[in-house]
């Protein structure tokens, strides 16, 4: 089995893969909070119990492939993956075949998280094609008809945009981040509700509004699938005006798709 994991600033998400059929199948999947201070043993013992509670074993893992954007954790993980599934995870990173042209000035800038999205959304559903990906950033990724990855955008998440208002405001409480029942709002809760989500539609609409602006000064004719994912994918996509596609196990796919395009057998490390 294939153990995938997507180390993020805020969540890491798992996804646990079968490889011995026709077909690649996702058995099993969790997302978790990530923890830049925890030791090779709390991951270790954290994963292990996610797994029993699944009925499977750590021994039953094979391969292993990371992306992170949190470097602190990366010496980490290797540790827990070589110490509990003895086995010496491939890590998203320079060097790694992907398959796919970057036209971007520097390709090392490019997280692997984005790099993931974009080969799973160029894979499932061809090109040209638009990835938000809802994260601790929500990140907008463009990929050409012919499999290329054109560039994107930065912007801050949902969750970061909050924690910042509510931080710097003295006199407004944290509120649960969901959709209103109106855009006028009532009460103070109303008001935060209302101003937080129907506001980050309108960022990521008006930057999706201008990304295809630009691709159909190119070519008139282009007409990009745009599909969201991350944690938050399925609440914002329901009010978004350009989003047609939700799958919020994107990344993970992308890196089955890039474990295969490196496969190898990776060797396991000797039980201590």
């Amino acid at each position: 089995m294939l153990l995938a994991l997507d180390v993020g600033n805020t969540n890491t998400v798992l996804g646990l893969y079968r490889l011995d059929g026709e077909k690649p199948e996702l058995a099993a999947h969790w997302r978790i909070t990530t923890h830049r201070a925890q030791t090779v043993d709390e991951y270790g013992v954290f994963f292990v119990n996610l797994f029993e509670m699944h009925g499977m074993a750590p021994n039953q893992v094979t391969h292993i492939i990371i992306a992170s954007v949190v470097p602190p954790v990366d010496s980490t993980l290797r540790q827990v993956c070589e110490a509990y599934f003895h086995i010496e995870p491939l890590f998203v990173e320079p060097g790694i075949k992907t398959g796919m042209t970057l036209l971007i000035d520097n390709p090392t800038e490019l997280g692997a998280d984005r790099l993931a999205d974009s080969i799973a959304a160029f894979e499932r559903f061809g090109g040209p094609c638009i990835v938000v990906d809802f994260g601790t950033a929500t990140k907008f990724e463009v990929i050409s008809a012919r499999g290329e990855y054109m560039g994107g955008a930065i912007a801050p998440g949902l969750g970061l945009s909050a924690d910042a208002l509510f931080s710097r405001a003295a006199r407004l409480s944290r509120v649960d981040i969901r959709r209103p029942a109106k855009v006028i709002g009532t009460n103070t809760v109303g008001h935060l509700q209302s101003g937080l989500y129907f506001g980050y539609i309108g960022l990521v609409d008006g930057i999706l509004e201008r990304i295809l602006a630009e691709l159909k000064q190119a070519d008139p004719e282009v007409a990009p699938r745009i599909i969201a994912t991350g944690g938050l994918a399925r609440m914002i996509a329901e009010d978004s005006r350009f989003i047609q596609e939700i799958d919020e196990w994107l990344t993970i796919e992308g890196l089955r798709i890039l474990f295969e395009r490196n496969r190898a057998a990776r060797p396991r490390s000797q039980p201590h």
